[in-house]
């Protein structure tokens, strides 16, 4: 198979790699990062080789992952322009950035894949987001994309219109599950559990929630009535949460996320 690189190995560049691992050969894949000594300590941890650059990262796979903050995304262009031909298939992980503008940086003739993952990719329980113009990619390439994400988790194709939703609802949001399993946690230990127990019991309640949402189909809104019985302790807890804008709150959230990949 063509190789698979990447390009940045930050958070999300190295928690699709190491997903990817479980499904892929190591020989499958490159990497350039920043630093030598990331380089250095990645190769050690999973056994795949290094570019010295990103130029020749580039040079050397057909499936290009560009795993890279915002801010250097320019700079990055920039270097590998010339090293990228219409064979290339380029995976931009950055949220705000569409197809077209991609391709007006390095070329019409670039074929362009937007991809919106989120870090529990590295546990392979991610959920991914993808688009592009299918018309422009072979049925093998489009498979080879699926087979690189839902090696990470869930992944599912998407217009490109609702990337930005994809945001809001899997790529940012891990980190408010996390501050409500820590908030849950704290009054758990306010009543008395010790803290280790506490996010033993916040976690798994929120990961089994979860899958009850995804395995029984039903809406979040009839399983959270299940749970609320006439005069109960969970109805009141769920009054609290009302009373306290719980809702309003994440759905605002969410608003300010979409806000800021619209003023990329």
């Amino acid at each position: 198979m063509e190789k698979i690189g990447f390009i940045g190995m930050g958070n999300m560049g190295s928690a699709i790699l190491k997903g990817a691992l479980k499904t892929f050969p190591k020989t499958d894949f490159v990497f350039s990062a920043k630093t030598d000594a990331t380089k250095q300590r990645v190769h050690e941890e999973t056994g795949v080789v290094y570019a010295d650059s990103n130029a020749e990262c580039a040079n050397r796979c057909k499936y290009l992952i560009l795993a890279i903050k915002p801010q250097f995304y320019d700079e990055v262009l920039k270097g590998i322009r010339y090293m990228l031909t219409p064979e290339h298939v380029i995976i931009s992980l950055a949220p705000g950035r569409t197809i077209e503008q991609l391709k007006q940086n390095l070329g019409s003739d670039k074929r362009i894949v937007r991809a919106m993952p989120n870090t529990p990719a590295m546990i392979g329980e991610g959920m991914t987001g993808i688009s592009c113009r299918k018309e422009e990619l072979s049925a093998e390439e489009l498979e080879t994309l699926m087979r690189i994400f839902r090696s990470c988790g869930s992944a599912e194709f998407i217009e490109e219109r609702l990337m930005d939703a994809v945001v809001c609802a899997s790529g940012s949001s891990p980190a408010f599950v996390y501050m409500f399993i820590e908030a849950l946690a704290d009054s758990a230990v306010r009543c008395g559990m010790p803290r280790s127990q506490a996010y033993v019991f916040a976690a798994q309640a929120v990961k089994g929630s979860a899958a009850m949402v995804l395995e029984s189909g039903e809406h979040p809104g009839v399983l959270k009535d299940r749970v609320c019985s006439p005069g109960g302790t969970t109805i009141e807890g769920v009054a609290a949460l009302e009373e306290c804008g719980f809702r309003s709150a994440v759905m605002k959230a969410s608003e300010a996320v979409y806000k800021k990949c619209t003023e990329v």
